[in-house]
Protein backbone atom coordinates (compact mmCIF):
# COMPACT_ATOMS: atom_id res chain seq x y z
CA UNK A 1 0.00 0.00 0.00
CA UNK A 2 3.02 2.46 1.01
CA UNK A 3 4.50 1.41 -2.45
CA UNK A 4 1.38 2.15 -4.38
CA UNK A 5 1.47 5.52 -2.75
CA UNK A 6 5.03 6.29 -3.26
CA UNK A 7 4.78 5.95 -6.66
CA UNK A 8 1.71 8.22 -7.29
CA UNK A 9 -0.28 5.60 -9.41
CA UNK A 10 -3.29 6.74 -7.69
CA UNK A 11 -4.60 10.07 -7.08
CA UNK A 12 -5.00 12.12 -4.16
CA UNK A 13 -8.75 11.72 -3.44
CA UNK A 14 -8.34 7.84 -4.98
CA UNK A 15 -5.67 7.51 -2.31
CA UNK A 16 -8.45 8.35 1.00
CA UNK A 17 -11.05 6.10 -0.09
CA UNK A 18 -8.45 3.38 -0.87
CA UNK A 19 -6.77 4.05 2.88
CA UNK A 20 -10.34 4.09 4.53
CA UNK A 21 -10.56 0.26 2.80
CA UNK A 22 -7.68 -1.29 3.96
CA UNK A 23 -8.10 0.17 7.68
CA UNK A 24 -12.28 -1.45 7.58
CA UNK A 25 -10.92 -4.63 6.21
CA UNK A 26 -8.37 -4.48 8.83
CA UNK A 27 -11.04 -4.02 11.56
CA UNK A 28 -13.10 -7.25 10.54
CA UNK A 29 -9.39 -9.05 10.22
CA UNK A 30 -9.16 -7.97 13.87
CA UNK A 31 -13.11 -9.14 15.56
CA UNK A 32 -12.77 -12.40 13.49
CA UNK A 33 -9.25 -13.19 15.00
CA UNK A 34 -10.39 -12.68 18.48
CA UNK A 35 -13.08 -16.05 17.83
CA UNK A 36 -11.30 -18.89 19.08
CA UNK A 37 -10.97 -22.06 16.74
CA UNK A 38 -13.73 -24.56 16.94
CA UNK A 39 -16.08 -22.38 19.09
CA UNK A 40 -19.43 -22.80 17.81
CA UNK A 41 -21.58 -19.89 16.18
CA UNK A 42 -23.40 -17.21 18.44
CA UNK A 43 -26.87 -16.69 17.31
CA UNK A 44 -28.57 -13.37 17.19
CA UNK A 45 -30.13 -12.44 20.68
CA UNK A 46 -33.49 -10.39 21.28
CA UNK A 47 -34.23 -8.41 24.20
CA UNK A 48 -36.51 -10.76 25.66
CA UNK A 49 -33.97 -14.17 25.16
CA UNK A 50 -33.20 -13.84 29.04
CA UNK A 51 -36.60 -15.24 29.30
CA UNK A 52 -35.85 -19.16 31.01
CA UNK A 53 -38.29 -21.68 29.59
CA UNK A 54 -41.59 -22.33 31.42
CA UNK A 55 -40.66 -25.59 33.37
CA UNK A 56 -41.83 -29.16 31.45
CA UNK A 57 -42.13 -27.22 28.19
CA UNK A 58 -38.85 -28.77 27.07
CA UNK A 59 -37.33 -26.01 25.91
CA UNK A 60 -33.39 -25.15 26.14
CA UNK A 61 -32.18 -22.55 28.07
CA UNK A 62 -30.28 -19.65 26.42
CA UNK A 63 -27.19 -20.08 25.67
CA UNK A 64 -24.77 -18.01 26.97
CA UNK A 65 -23.75 -14.29 26.03
CA UNK A 66 -25.29 -11.19 27.64
CA UNK A 67 -26.29 -12.58 31.17
CA UNK A 68 -28.55 -9.86 32.03
CA UNK A 69 -30.98 -7.25 30.23
CA UNK A 70 -31.29 -3.64 31.66
CA UNK A 71 -34.89 -3.34 32.90
CA UNK A 72 -36.19 -0.86 30.95
CA UNK A 73 -39.34 0.94 33.03
CA UNK A 74 -41.76 3.86 31.40
CA UNK A 75 -42.10 7.32 32.99
CA UNK A 76 -45.19 9.18 32.19
CA UNK A 77 -45.35 12.68 33.17
CA UNK A 78 -49.14 12.74 34.70
CA UNK A 79 -49.14 16.31 34.66
CA UNK A 80 -49.43 16.29 30.56
CA UNK A 81 -52.19 14.09 30.83
CA UNK A 82 -53.61 15.81 33.83
CA UNK A 83 -57.49 16.58 32.68
CA UNK A 84 -60.26 19.41 33.79
CA UNK A 85 -61.07 19.25 37.16
CA UNK A 86 -64.91 17.40 37.20
CA UNK A 87 -68.10 18.56 39.17
CA UNK A 88 -68.56 18.16 42.85
CA UNK A 89 -69.90 14.76 43.87
CA UNK A 90 -73.15 14.39 45.53
CA UNK A 91 -73.37 14.63 49.78
CA UNK A 92 -72.63 11.52 51.12
CA UNK A 93 -74.69 10.29 53.83
CA UNK A 94 -73.81 11.08 57.90
CA UNK A 95 -71.58 9.04 59.69
CA UNK A 96 -72.31 7.45 62.77
CA UNK A 97 -71.29 9.94 65.83
CA UNK A 98 -68.68 9.65 67.84
CA UNK A 99 -68.16 8.82 71.58
CA UNK A 100 -68.22 11.32 74.39
CA UNK A 101 -65.08 13.32 74.87
CA UNK A 102 -64.03 14.48 78.07
CA UNK A 103 -65.76 17.88 79.69
CA UNK A 104 -64.25 20.63 79.01
CA UNK A 105 -62.38 22.98 81.69
CA UNK A 106 -64.59 25.48 82.79
CA UNK A 107 -64.72 29.09 80.77
CA UNK A 108 -64.15 32.21 82.35
CA UNK A 109 -67.03 33.95 83.81
CA UNK A 110 -69.34 36.36 81.54
CA UNK A 111 -70.37 39.73 82.16
CA UNK A 112 -72.93 40.38 84.90
CA UNK A 113 -76.21 40.67 82.79
CA UNK A 114 -78.63 43.73 82.73
CA UNK A 115 -81.28 43.88 85.50
CA UNK A 116 -84.62 42.09 84.76
CA UNK A 117 -87.96 43.51 84.85
CA UNK A 118 -89.71 42.90 88.21
CA UNK A 119 -92.29 40.12 88.32
CA UNK A 120 -95.93 40.27 89.17
CA UNK A 121 -97.10 40.73 92.52
CA UNK A 122 -97.57 37.78 94.21
CA UNK A 123 -100.38 36.17 96.73
CA UNK A 124 -100.30 38.31 99.66
CA UNK A 125 -99.11 35.77 103.20
CA UNK A 126 -102.45 33.97 104.33
CA UNK A 127 -101.49 34.57 108.32
CA UNK A 128 -103.99 32.43 110.06
CA UNK A 129 -104.90 33.18 113.66
CA UNK A 130 -107.02 31.34 116.65
CA UNK A 131 -107.00 32.66 120.07
CA UNK A 132 -109.26 33.58 123.20
CA UNK A 133 -109.35 34.33 126.49
CA UNK A 134 -112.59 34.22 129.11
CA UNK A 135 -113.42 34.24 132.46
CA UNK A 136 -116.44 33.11 135.05
CA UNK A 137 -117.53 35.06 138.11
CA UNK A 138 -119.36 32.70 139.96
CA UNK A 139 -118.33 29.85 141.97
CA UNK A 140 -118.66 26.15 141.29
CA UNK A 141 -119.24 23.22 143.55
CA UNK A 142 -119.09 19.29 142.98
CA UNK A 143 -122.08 17.45 142.05
CA UNK A 144 -121.93 13.40 141.66
CA UNK A 145 -120.72 13.83 137.73
CA UNK A 146 -118.36 15.23 136.04
CA UNK A 147 -119.28 19.18 135.46
CA UNK A 148 -117.44 21.25 132.53
CA UNK A 149 -116.89 24.49 133.44
CA UNK A 150 -118.91 26.83 131.67
CA UNK A 151 -117.69 30.73 131.77
CA UNK A 152 -119.68 33.68 131.52
CA UNK A 153 -117.11 36.60 130.51
CA UNK A 154 -115.57 36.85 127.24
CA UNK A 155 -111.83 38.90 126.62
CA UNK A 156 -111.27 37.39 123.79
CA UNK A 157 -112.81 35.32 120.96
CA UNK A 158 -111.45 35.24 117.80
CA UNK A 159 -113.35 33.59 115.10
CA UNK A 160 -116.29 32.61 117.67
CA UNK A 161 -113.57 29.53 118.55
CA UNK A 162 -114.67 29.06 121.50
CA UNK A 163 -118.31 27.75 122.39
CA UNK A 164 -119.58 29.84 125.51
CA UNK A 165 -122.29 27.75 125.56
CA UNK A 166 -120.93 24.36 126.00
CA UNK A 167 -117.73 25.77 127.41
CA UNK A 168 -115.11 24.46 124.93
CA UNK A 169 -112.79 25.26 122.60
CA UNK A 170 -113.27 24.09 118.77
CA UNK A 171 -110.10 23.61 116.41
CA UNK A 172 -110.81 25.23 113.24
CA UNK A 173 -106.59 25.21 111.98
CA UNK A 174 -104.71 22.03 112.62
CA UNK A 175 -101.75 23.06 114.19
CA UNK A 176 -99.61 23.66 118.06
CA UNK A 177 -101.88 25.63 120.59
CA UNK A 178 -101.10 26.93 124.21
CA UNK A 179 -103.56 26.82 126.91
CA UNK A 180 -103.73 28.22 130.55
CA UNK A 181 -106.12 27.70 133.57
CA UNK A 182 -105.87 30.04 136.34
CA UNK A 183 -108.92 29.09 139.39
CA UNK A 184 -109.16 30.39 143.24
CA UNK A 185 -109.20 27.46 145.64
CA UNK A 186 -111.83 27.45 148.53
CA UNK A 187 -111.16 27.74 151.95
CA UNK A 188 -111.03 24.26 153.66
CA UNK A 189 -112.13 22.33 150.74
CA UNK A 190 -110.56 20.49 147.48
CA UNK A 191 -109.84 21.65 144.39
CA UNK A 192 -109.33 19.27 141.59
CA UNK A 193 -109.99 20.08 137.86
CA UNK A 194 -108.55 18.33 134.69
CA UNK A 195 -107.51 20.03 130.82
CA UNK A 196 -109.12 18.00 128.45
CA UNK A 197 -108.30 17.14 125.07
CA UNK A 198 -111.89 15.40 123.71
CA UNK A 199 -112.76 13.26 126.85
CA UNK A 200 -109.25 12.62 127.65
CA UNK A 201 -107.39 14.09 130.74
CA UNK A 202 -104.11 16.07 129.66
CA UNK A 203 -103.13 17.96 132.96
CA UNK A 204 -104.42 18.11 136.35
CA UNK A 205 -105.15 21.14 138.43
CA UNK A 206 -105.58 20.61 141.78
CA UNK A 207 -104.88 21.69 145.66
CA UNK A 208 -105.14 20.98 148.98
CA UNK A 209 -107.97 22.04 151.40
CA UNK A 210 -106.84 24.60 153.74
CA UNK A 211 -107.77 27.54 155.59
CA UNK A 212 -106.40 29.66 153.06
CA UNK A 213 -107.67 29.87 149.20
CA UNK A 214 -105.04 30.54 147.07
CA UNK A 215 -104.91 31.10 143.40
CA UNK A 216 -103.78 28.02 140.78
CA UNK A 217 -102.33 27.44 137.69
CA UNK A 218 -101.67 25.07 135.36
CA UNK A 219 -100.43 25.47 131.57
CA UNK A 220 -99.49 23.30 128.44
CA UNK A 221 -99.29 23.30 124.95
CA UNK A 222 -101.29 20.54 122.48
CA UNK A 223 -100.50 19.50 119.28
CA UNK A 224 -104.27 19.71 117.64
CA UNK A 225 -106.12 17.88 114.26
CA UNK A 226 -109.74 19.49 113.00
CA UNK A 227 -112.61 19.46 115.55
CA UNK A 228 -110.70 18.54 117.94
CA UNK A 229 -111.98 20.16 121.16
CA UNK A 230 -110.06 21.31 124.63
CA UNK A 231 -112.00 22.18 128.02
CA UNK A 232 -111.89 21.76 131.65
CA UNK A 233 -113.30 19.43 133.72
CA UNK A 234 -114.38 19.73 137.54
CA UNK A 235 -113.90 15.93 139.04
CA UNK A 236 -117.37 14.50 140.72
CA UNK A 237 -118.47 14.85 144.75
CA UNK A 238 -116.52 12.31 146.01
CA UNK A 239 -114.85 14.42 148.35
CA UNK A 240 -115.47 18.21 149.15
CA UNK A 241 -114.61 20.19 145.72
CA UNK A 242 -114.68 23.30 145.04
CA UNK A 243 -113.91 26.75 142.85
CA UNK A 244 -114.19 30.38 144.13
CA UNK A 245 -115.44 33.76 142.45
CA UNK A 246 -117.90 36.19 142.93
CA UNK A 247 -119.15 39.01 140.85
CA UNK A 248 -116.90 42.12 141.80
CA UNK A 249 -113.69 40.31 140.58
CA UNK A 250 -112.78 37.43 137.92
CA UNK A 251 -111.18 34.67 139.49
CA UNK A 252 -111.05 32.22 137.01
CA UNK A 253 -110.10 32.41 133.45
CA UNK A 254 -109.18 29.90 130.44
CA UNK A 255 -107.13 31.02 128.00
CA UNK A 256 -105.69 29.53 124.09
CA UNK A 257 -103.82 30.55 120.82
CA UNK A 258 -102.73 29.10 118.05
CA UNK A 259 -98.85 28.87 117.70
CA UNK A 260 -98.07 27.58 114.64
CA UNK A 261 -101.16 26.33 112.31
CA UNK A 262 -100.26 22.81 110.12
CA UNK A 263 -101.68 23.88 107.12
CA UNK A 264 -100.16 24.14 104.15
Amino acid sequence: ICWFLQKGSVSSSCGHKFMLGVLLILSVISLVALVPPGAPPVPCRQCCDHLEPAEGSGGQPPLGGFSHVPEVRTYINMTILKGDKGDRGDRGTPGKGGHEGPPGSRGPMGLKGSKGQAGLPGDPCKVLYSAFSIGRRKSLHSLESYQALVFDTVFVNLGGHFDMFEGKFFCHIPGIYFFNVNIHTWNFKETYLHIMRNDTEQAILYAQPSDRSIMQSQSLMLQLELNDWVWVRLYKRERENAIYSDDVDVYITFNGYLIKHSVE
